[in-house]
């Protein structure tokens, strides 16, 4: 069995060339890991708004009618295993009330929308039973009423449903119209030139067209995103370090993106932001937690909402999760070892910072197998804030006081993660 090098330096990624050579002549194969920029984190320009979306018909006709404000092209196709349909538009701000979409009608269960990548919205309309496409078409405005985007479905077999799944032949992810912004986030970039700083890389959950836990309004989403922002703006204002968000504002990003910046970043830390809900029937739940990367999960609990987080990447129609080679299996088992090592120290610390300001779980620090945690050379957290089935800790994610105090005492955990590792590369060189 090989067994990696003793390691010296703080960043795994210095014996990463000579792990991939010793792995390739063992398996008599070789691969490399994808260095390519990932989509950018920054939202398109807006082709249209929504303001009013529809169900109307019964359980073998069912008619989905969506008010915009002008016209736009759009491409619709089903997919299976769960039944859904998808609607892929330009980008679109939806003016639609909180909750919309939440119960449906007729064939349809439910619906979702948002961004999905930047010039590109999406609406997945989850199918109570096999339904296909009957019409699809947009309506010119006329009589003073709007121009309207409508999908027809007539309920069908499963036989005759994966026979329209062939005919569609499922398309790209791509935007209809309409191309990302020219004001792009750096996250995809190369670190600066000359900027020796450590880089974190903070990663707000969810996105887009996936929202995430909800409760009372409040979409986790969201709640992440503004926690996030406010820890950016804390570490930037210190000046030690060089910060990125995987997003910043309300794009989804596919996990494998996630990760991908942060190689792509060579960071030195990644920090993903959550927030956890509760099924009723599962009782209550409280407090903040820390998870760090493991093949088995420490319970139960951690085994539920790793599976939740790890399916986010289907939540927007199309699974875009890579599948590992096999040697790519391999050099994670071998880099994470030490990278391991860092993420559960910076774990701890953060532990020890956080309970002095906010309410944590009465088993606070967790493992699971969280795919946003699975880069082999940069130490990981998920930090799940509370719960937002929890009516006192969504109390506290809605508090700029709170989320202030916690704020800093993750600042605090950094700072101290970071002079822990300078002291020890020096002592180990």
């Amino acid at each position: 069995m090989l067994k990696p090098p003793k390691m010296h330096r703080f960043r795994p990624a210095n014996w990463k060339p000579a792990l991939l050579c010793a792995v390739a002549v063992w398996l008599s194969a070789g691969t490399g890991w994808a260095t390519d920029d990932p989509a950018s984190a920054s939202a398109g320009p807006i082709v249209a708004a929504a303001s009013d979306i529809r169900l109307a018909g019964d359980d073998k006709l069912t008619r989905f009618v969506v008010d915009l404000d002008r016209s736009i092209a759009f491409r619709a196709f089903p997919l299976a295993d769960p039944y859904r349909v998808v609607i892929d538009v330009p980008q679109v701000d939806f003016q639609l009330p909180a909750g919309t979409g939440a119960t449906g009608r007729g064939l349809v269960k439910a619906f979702r929308y948002g961004l999905v990548m930047p010039g590109s919205s999406r609406i997945v309309l989850d199918l109570a039973v096999p339904a296909r496409i009957a019409q699809s078409y947009l309506v010119e405005a006329a009589n003073d009423q709007p121009p309207r985007l409508v999908i027809e479905l007539e309920q069908v077999d499963r036989a005759s449903f994966l026979q329209s799944l062939a005919a569609a032949a499922n398309p790209e992810l791509k935007p209809t119209v309409g191309q990302p912004s020219a004001n792009a986030d750096s996250a995809g970039a190369a670190p600066a030139a000359g900027d020796s700083r450590p880089v974190v890389v903070i990663d707000p959950g969810h996105g887009g067209i996936d929202n995430g836990t909800q409760a009372s309004g409040e979409s986790e989403k969201n709640l992440v995103l503004e926690f996030a922002r406010a820890l950016r703006d804390r570490l930037e204002k210190a000046g030690k370090y060089r910060v990125v968000m995987t997003r910043s504002d309300d794009t989804f990003i596919p996990l494998a993106d996630r990760v991908k910046i942060a190689r792509n970043q060579k960071a030195a830390l990644f920090i993903s932001v959550h927030a956890d809900a509760l099924p009723r029937h599962e009782g209550d739940a409280q407090g903040a937690s820390i998870y760090t990367l493991s093949d088995r999960a420490s319970d139960a609990e951690s085994e539920r909402l790793a599976e939740a987080e790890n399916r986010a990447d289907v939540i927007g129609g199309v699974n875009l999760t890579e599948e590992p080679t096999e040697v790519v299996d391999i050099l994670i088992d071998l880099a994470q070892r030490e990278t391991r090592t860092f993420s559960n120290r910076f774990a701890r610390l953060l532990l020890g910072e956080m309970k002095g300001a906010a309410r944590m779980h009465k088993h606070p620090l967790k493992s699971a197998g969280f795919k946003v945690l699975k880069a082999p050379d940069v130490p990981s957290v998920l930090v799940e804030l509370g719960y937002v089935s929890n009516k006192n800790d969504l109390e506290h994610l809605v508090s700029d006081n709170w989320r202030a105090r916690t704020v800093a005492t993750m600042a605090q955990a950094v700072d101290a993660f970071f002079a822990k590792n300078v002291a020890a590369a020096g002592a180990g060189n």
